[in-house]
């Protein structure tokens, strides 16, 4: 899992939300909560990995970009919580559908 990229695809002043990739083969989803000192994610995985590699994405994540909001010595505890899921669907209350959307931009070219 050297080619691992994190995409962020929602930032609060208290959370964010990183879409991975290995590759190009999306891997999963994390979504990050900071609690004054105490760091809460949430883990998505969209492949199955041992637990080794879950360990090292944990790392990885805890060094890109935990850490980056809050040093390791600037807080109590960083609590990841994994699940293994696939996502079915995205919903959206903007107007416009999504998958329409994506089709309507691919004709246009």
């Amino acid at each position: 899992m050297e080619s691992l990229k994190f995409v962020r695809v929602v930032r609060t002043p208290s959370s964010e939300v990183y879409v991975i990739w290995d590759d190009n083969q999306r891997l999963g989803q994390v979504d990050i909560h900071y609690a004054h000192d105490v760091i809460h994610a949430t883990l998505v995985l969209e492949q199955d990995l041992s637990l080794d590699e879950q360990e090292d994405l944990v790392h990885q994540i805890d060094q890109d970009i935990v850490s980056s909001y809050l040093p390791n010595f600037d807080r109590e505890d960083f609590i990841v919580t994994v699940f293994r899921g696939t996502e079915l669907e995205s919903f959206s209350d903007g107007g416009t559908d999504l998958e329409e959307e994506l089709e309507l931009d691919d004709e246009d070219f």
